[in-house]
């Protein structure tokens, strides 16, 4: 048996980013009403995570198919959000009132067991790749991540 880090050795984001198929990269504006923040995660049926995006294509966060969830349907349960964040939840209007700030975050320089450590550490799913301007160039999801170690793991 093959230790992780041995099939990945020193493989940077950008040599898988380079492997994954064609997908078009779930992004929303910050502009976007609910509404739209609805439809983009049910058109981007792949992705649980939608990547919030300003005019210049900056990524400034993040709405999980859960905090969208809690926020359609909060009156119909309990919230598991600190009561603070309460109103902020029941007038918000468009993508940037709900997103998550700072989300977890790779760029393509970045080793992918470093990257893959910091996705088990932070219970992260899938990721956004930037590039230097801060815009999503990529996404990179643990299955991603499998499928290479996988593939690779033969090969090693």
């Amino acid at each position: 048996m093959t230790s992780i880090e041995g099939v990945l050795g020193n493989t940077r984001v950008t040599d898988l980013v380079a492997l994954l198929k064609e997908r078009r990269l779930p992004l929303i504006h910050e502009k976007a009403n609910i509404e739209e923040v609805v439809e983009a995660m049910i058109r981007f049926e792949h992705s649980r995570l939608l990547y919030v995006v300003d005019d210049e294509g900056k990524l400034t966060g993040t709405i999980s198919l859960g905090l969208l969830v809690r926020h359609v349907f909060s009156p119909s349960h309990e919230p598991q959000i600190h009561p603070r964040f309460l109103i902020s939840m029941i007038t918000a209007e468009t993508a940037k009132d709900i997103m998550k700030k700072n989300p977890v975050v790779t760029t393509e320089e970045e080793e992918v067991g470093i990257v893959l450590k910091r996705m088990i550490r932070t219970n992260v799913k899938e990721i956004p790749v930037l590039d230097s301007e801060k815009r999503v160039i990529a996404d990179l999801t643990i299955v991603d991540l499998l499928r290479f170690i996988v593939v690779n793991s033969r090969e090693y």
